[in-house]
């Protein structure tokens, strides 16, 4: 019996193997195979745009990427990079007639939205037609849709425009419940990352920033799309103060759109304008197959604009793609310093910080780098606190008005979890010590008045640090600096008066100010990190995303709160963070 449970068993694992194996191999055919042809533009192409899922800034080169969702979807997440490229591509391409623009809600910062419509505007100078349709518009894929020569919507679909607004969880009160005190020590007073843990409300400070920073987002919206749709900026806050525009045929009497159409309708349109038959397909392709069209007529060029690419939160150590590793992006900060070929460097960031150590290794690097070439920090959806901390040596930062940074400030977070343990659970511990503070930042017991008053030494010594780092990056005095720090966050239109950021503009803006300081007329571009290979990029998410994938079924709607979670688990040393994942609605 034993002899027959342990052959069955070895079997069973045998059969495992194989069929993993066999669909690793399966995954790299087709993954080979849909990338190794490049794809035929006909003429009177259409790009069709759809950007229903994330956006990240730099395209991902792992082949599998595209089968995460669980199904085999060649035309997945893209690389803001790509979209701008593919967008410019198509400007001069004279197999490409037009864009159209197949959008429902855009899953993406408002930064990145609005160098993507910044892109189409330059699009229009050829002179080339932008449509748009969707059955349902959110605030953001319109104004990402008003740029187009003409915006559809679908009879009886929904039409979002009433402001903007974002909520803060508060959970002092369910802390208490439970028996257990978060211990705060922070400079700043708009610090307000620890105030879910301190209070059940929002303190003046929070609602301060977050009013003036709403307000210069949705101004910067409002006077985009004013000027797109030749509506004026008071008329355009009236409709969103009444919900004049929730209903379709609301939203084509007072001119947000041009008109209401299925989309067949939309089709057969699209037919006229490239002189399609009726019974033929209009000739297409999408954003994912354009990319792998090659440029015309490209100039080759041997020096180079290095972009290195650094989204996630800032963490200590070698962290892969879609965190900001101390050591894996000041390597490629030194290998860009180092090559002689690399004659400037743009520098984009996408993070609401982290790490205070590893936000200071990051800026020594970007400090060393400015002495020797020119350096561009071009700020994406969400540049603050430790996402700050290591822009602001560089030469000239660049962001869009809806980017948002700031956030200048440091806190540390200890809880004390002695009386959920004691009296909620009744779990007692022993400790035994050398010294009497051995046992400094245990979550079992208070600190003392010694223990807080050395930390807040070290939380001030710190934010002093930061605030003289970016008073000699920005030319500022240490003053000027303080009274916009103290954690306070900034939009982009506000960051340029206060002399945060030098002007406005994106990734592919932030190039051309990087090559003009470098005397440069032709170059290619380098991306850094160089990227894992394929292969252990397979490994690693298919390790990865079972895992995710179980505890994502398994959590539902409290998903986001477990990703939190595993943040704040991770979280070492004083942290130079955002207050919060502001989520914008």
């Amino acid at each position: 019996m034993k002899n027959f449970l342990k052959y069955m068993l070895a079997t069973i694992a045998g059969i495992l193997i194989l069929n993993f194996l066999g669909l690793i191999i399966f995954i790299i055919v087709i993954a080979a195979a849909s990338g190794s042809d490049v794809p035929i533009v006909d003429d009177n192409s259409v790009l069709v745009a759809k950007f229903n899922k994330p956006i990240i800034d730099r395209e991902n080169e792992n082949p599998f990427s595209q089968f995460s969702s669980g199904n085999f979807d060649f035309d997945g997440t893209m690389g803001l990079d790509q979209i701008l490229k593919n967008i410019d591509k198509a400007k001069s391409d004279e197999d490409i007639s037009g864009i159209f623009l197949h959008l429902s809600a855009i899953p993406s910062g408002m930064a990145a939205v609005e160098e993507i419509r910044d892109a189409l505007i330059d699009f229009k100078e050829s002179g080339k037609f932008i449509m748009a349709h969707s059955d349902t518009y959110t605030q953001k894929s319109y104004y990402l849709a008003s740029v187009a020569d003409k915006v559809y919507l679908t009879p009886t679909g929904d039409f979002g425009f009433s402001g903007l607004s974002t909520e803060i969880t508060y959970f002092k009160r369910a802390l208490d419940k439970y028996g257990v005190d978060v211990q705060v020590i922070r400079h700043g007073s708009f610090k307000s990352a620890v105030e879910p843990f301190l209070t059940d409300k929002m303190s003046d400070e929070n609602r301060e920033q977050l009013t003036v920073m709403l307000e210069t987002i949705w101004g910067q919206m409002v006077g985009e799309i004013s000027s797109a749709r030749n509506i004026p900026v008071e008329t355009l806050e009236e409709y969103a103060d009444q919900l004049a525009v929730a209903f379709d045929d609301q939203a084509l009497e007072k001119g947000m759109i041009d008109g209401l159409r299925y989309y067949d309708e939309v089709l057969d349109e699209l037919r006229e304008m490239t002189d399609t038959d009726e019974d033929d397909d209009i000739p297409s392709i999408s954003m994912s197959k354009y990319s792998k069209v090659p440029e015309k007529d490209k100039e080759s060029a041997k020096d180079r604009v290095a972009i290195i690419y650094a989204m996630g939160a800032v963490v200590t150590g070698d962290a892969e793609e879609g965190m900001i590793g101390s050591d894996r992006i000041a390597k490629a900060i030194r290998k860009a310093r180092k090559d002689d070929k690399i004659k400037a460097i743009v520098f984009r960031v996408n993070s609401g910080g982290g790490s205070a150590l590893a936000s200071e290794i990051i800026h020594r690097e970007i400090k060393l780098a400015a002495e020797v070439k020119p350096v561009v920090a071009s700020l994406g959806n969400v540049a603050a606190s430790g996402g700050y901390y290591i822009v602001c040596p560089a030469d000239t930062i660049i962001a869009s008005e809806t980017t948002i940074t700031g956030s200048i400030g440091v806190f540390g977070i200890i809880p004390n979890i002695n009386e959920l343990m004691t009296e909620k659970i009744g779990i007692t511990t022993g400790t035994v010590k050398t010294n009497e503070h051995s046992d400094m930042g245990t979550i079992t017991r208070a600190l003392t008045a010694d223990e807080k008053s050395m930390i807040q030494g070290y939380v001030d010594d710190v934010y002093n640090t930061f605030v003289n780092n970016v008073a000699e990056g920005r030319s500022m005095t240490y003053e000027q600096v303080d009274a916009i720090g103290g954690g306070r966050v900034w939009s982009g239109a506000s960051a340029i008066e206060i002399g945060l950021i030098d002007m406005f503009g994106g990734l592919e803006k932030s190039i051309e100010v990087a090559a003009e300081m470098a005397d440069l007329e032709t170059y290619r571009i380098k991306s850094l990190p160089v990227q894992e290979d394929p292969f252990t990029m397979i490994m690693k998410q298919l390790t990865g995303e079972v895992k995710m994938k179980i505890i994502r079924n398994e959590l539902g709607d409290t998903f986001n709160l477990y990703k939190k979670a595993e943040e704040i688990k991770n979280m070492e040393g004083l942290q130079a963070i955002m207050p919060y994942n502001l989520d914008i609605y």
